[in-house]
């Protein structure tokens, strides 16, 4: 069988079982990993899930497209961030911000009540040293049983891929903002 070749043989392990819960790392360069996130949180509120969103970096005064049709359709939405760091005046607010994130997004998976959630960009809070990563695994690991989590950004730590049942790396071939190309609303928020 050649590269080319459709598959023949399906690869199942000897004995698959079902999990009460995922977690899923969306990480990598590339763009994407939001959006397939949001198109996982689609999938949650088809089969009649609770979900929720939690947003570290971007604030309550961006309205996306994806923000404004999960709402309509029931979806928590918590932008909790203060905007791209290098448009903030105080970067200890950022940071106080992303702690107060943290302790909303816990409290969330510990409670239950969502069967999905997303943690959308929470890996920059991570990586700047505004949240602890032993923390952050520790609150995943002892989530409640039935929640499972989705959690973007870029340059995922190792604790957090050795935790997850799911890593996907998005990796950058070509990107609009490279030539000059500003993000386009519909496309890219």
């Amino acid at each position: 069988m050649t590269e080319t070749d459709p598959p023949t043989e399906h690869n199942l392990p000897d004995k698959p079982s079902m999990s009460t819960s995922l977690l899923l790392v969306n990480t990598g360069n590339g763009k994407g990993k939001s959006t397939a996130a949001f198109g996982t949180m689609l999938r949650a509120l088809a089969c009649n899930w609770s979900v929720a969103v939690i947003q570290f970096i971007k604030s309550g005064n961006w309205k996306s497209g994806e923000e404004t049709i999960a709402r309509k359709l029931g979806v928590e939405w918590r932008a909790m961030g203060d905007g791209f760091s290098w448009d903030a005046e105080n970067l200890e607010n950022s940071a106080e911000l992303a702690r107060e994130a943290w302790r909303t997004a816990w409290n969330l998976l510990e409670s239950g009540k969502h069967q999905l959630i997303i943690l959308d960009e929470i890996t920059y809070p991570i990586n700047w040293g505004w949240l602890d990563i032993d923390e952050v695994v520790n609150g995943l690991a002892n989530r409640a049983s039935e929640v499972n989590v989705v959690v973007t950004g870029r340059d995922a730590p190792q604790p957090l891929i050795d935790i997850a049942d799911t890593v996907t790396e998005m990796v950058q071939v070509r990107h609009p903002y490279e030539r000059g190309i500003l993000a386009m609303r519909g496309i890219d928020f």
